[in-house]
């Protein structure tokens, strides 16, 4: 009987950073075969590149990079196999492509058959679809390679398990949204059955712009049982063994890493996100508004996570409708997390923009314009702290607010990062209830008060929308599941605030294209998932 030992290798590369991602893959690589002695180290999809490099794919150097970090790679398989993932060009095609190293060079190639174009996948915009099955011998092991979308389709399993293989090998970069690692897991189970073979699983980890990879790869035996499960949300090297008789290959349990709860999975979404998005686009921090609502509350709370108070700096700054119960908890909760916060009052910066606009307003009624105004005087000075301190400005609107516009362009919605841009209003509630269990970090009050956005005397969010136990069900229906109006309203919501709200939805478009983008945690965020047109005259009602 002989042994197989096999290294998940789930790492978090750069998109676009071919030189540092190689050089991660080879520290990955020695450090495997220093602490495991595998005879086989696996690594994610597309993991020279980062996943996903969108048009960089289009660059004309890109094969002269990848065939360099190829040639580097190489050396350091020896005895050991080591599989990896890269785009590669073959007779003016581009392949979504995994490389099988071997004794110092390169033994063999797969191309992906199966390319994912919905939702945030646009793989056929960029590559070419394979059509060979791969199964080669690994140390007497018939082993089938596949990457990604190849085990959510039928096919590919199909031809390996008919070509001999009696393992399947599968390269990932599947993305967090919330419920997907139950979905995976069923999934592989289904394809292990099916195939009659373990699979193994290897999945990308990090933020990338508004994606965040998860982690969690995983193996599967044959008869779909899970055998181990890497962690979440962070790099780990993980080995499994398993026992080739000569017809069926056998995993001994290994580390299963425990699923986390809806709420604590989605928040550690939230944080990787901000981390990767900060660090990996260079900022020094971050710097945020802090109103003294649940909305700013929570979004402090996930930058400090992420990146630790002495890089977050927090800013209050009041106006003549700012009520002392803001003042109060926006400065408990910074002096609670130990942020660095400032107030800056923006009373005399109105007055100013006022007195300089009092001709162009003379006999006109005050209404949003003045509220905006006050939004845009706290805009300008939080991006003239980041242009000054090298900061990022986090904007702090949930995807209920940029759902119906609720927000000022070039005030609110002023900055680079929204840390809850896909997170309704209701789960921003249960997110912070979630926070405040696992330590003090949002005042009571923050949670319990109406909402609030303070731009005129006693306002409340809830003046201008319907509740949000409401709202955010039928955007949940409109934005994520395609329902139109009318069965919506077939639902048990009431005619006119259906149409109301969808409404708001469809003429906000053209500030959602202007809004930073923001984590992704639902199969339908705005940004990648979702691409309407901003002219155009669709019937609402469909």
């Amino acid at each position: 009987m002989t042994s197989l030992r096999i290294v998940m290798a789930q790492i978090n590369p750069v998109v676009g950073d071919i030189s540092g991602n190689t050089d991660k893959i080879i520290e990955t690589i020695e450090n495997a075969l220093s602490l495991h002695d595998p005879q086989l180290i696996m690594f994610p999809e597309l993991v020279i590149t980062g996943y996903p490099p969108e048009d960089l794919l289009l660059r004309s150097s890109i094969s002269h990079r990848v065939e360099r970090a190829l040639q580097r790679i190489a050396p350091y398989a020896q005895n050991c196999y080591v599989v990896v993932g890269y785009p590669r060009h073959v007779d003016g095609k581009l392949f979504n492509a995994a490389g099988v190293f071997f004794g110092g060079r390169l033994v063999n190639e797969y191309f992906k058959q199966c390319l994912p174009n919905y939702r945030v996948f646009d793989e056929k915009r960029y590559f070419q679809e394979g059509s060979e099955t791969l199964v080669m011998d690994i140390f007497g092991v018939p082993t089938a390679i596949s990457i990604c979308e190849d085990v959510w389709e039928d096919a590919p399993t199909s031809k390996a398990r008919a070509k001999g293989a009696r393992l399947m090998l599968n390269l990932s970069a599947s993305p967090f949204h919330a419920g997907k690692q139950i979905e995976r897991e069923a999934l592989l189970a289904q394809r292990a059955w099916q195939g009659r073979m373990p699979l193994v699983y290897c999945n990308l980890v990090g933020g990338q712009d508004e994606l965040v990879f998860d982690g969690a790869s995983m193996v599967v035996s044959e008869q779909g049982e899970l055998i181990a499960r890497s962690p979440a949300y962070q790099e780990s090297l993980d080995c499994v063994t398993a026992h080739w008789d000569g017809n069926s290959l056998q995993f001994e349990e290994g580390l299963i890493t425990d699923l986390k709860p809806v709420m604590e999975d989605i928040y550690q979404t939230l944080v990787l996100g901000v981390r990767d998005y900060v660090n990996k686009n260079g900022f020094k921090g971050v710097v945020l508004g802090l109103s003294g609502g649940i909305d700013s509350g929570l979004t402090l709370a996930i930058a400090v996570d992420a990146l630790g108070p002495e890089r977050v700096e927090a800013v209050m700054m009041p106006f003549r409708y700012t009520s002392s119960m803001s003042l109060e908890d926006a400065e408990a909760q910074a002096t609670l997390l130990n942020v660095p916060y400032k107030v800056i009052p923006i009373e005399g910066i109105y007055d100013s923009f006022m007195s300089s606009l009092d001709e162009e307003f003379t006999g006109l009624p005050v209404g949003k314009t003045e509220e905006n105004l006050q939004a845009r005087c706290r805009g300008v000075l939080l991006m003239a702290i980041s242009n000054k301190k090298g900061y990022l400005v986090l904007t702090t609107g949930n995807k209920s607010e940029v759902a119906v516009g609720y927000s000022t362009l070039y005030g609110d919605m002023a900055g680079g990062f929204d840390v809850l841009k896909d997170v309704s209003k209701v789960r921003v509630f249960e997110l912070s209830r979630y926070r405040n269990g696992v330590s003090p970090a949002i005042p009571e009050r923050v949670i319990t008060r109406p909402p609030s956005a303070e731009l005129a005397p006693d306002q409340k969010d809830e003046d201008s929308l319907p509740p949000y136990s409401v709202l955010d069900q039928i955007l949940e229906r409109y934005i994520e599941q395609d329902e139109s109006a009318e069965t919506i309203i077939a639902a048990g919501y009431h005619r006119e605030t259906v149409y109301h709200v969808l409404r708001l939805v469809d003429l906000n478009e053209y500030k959602r294209r202007q809004a930073p983008i923001g984590t992704r945690i639902t199969e339908r965020g705005f940004g990648r998932d979702r691409r309407y047109p901003i002219t155009q005259k669709w019937p609402i009602g469909d």
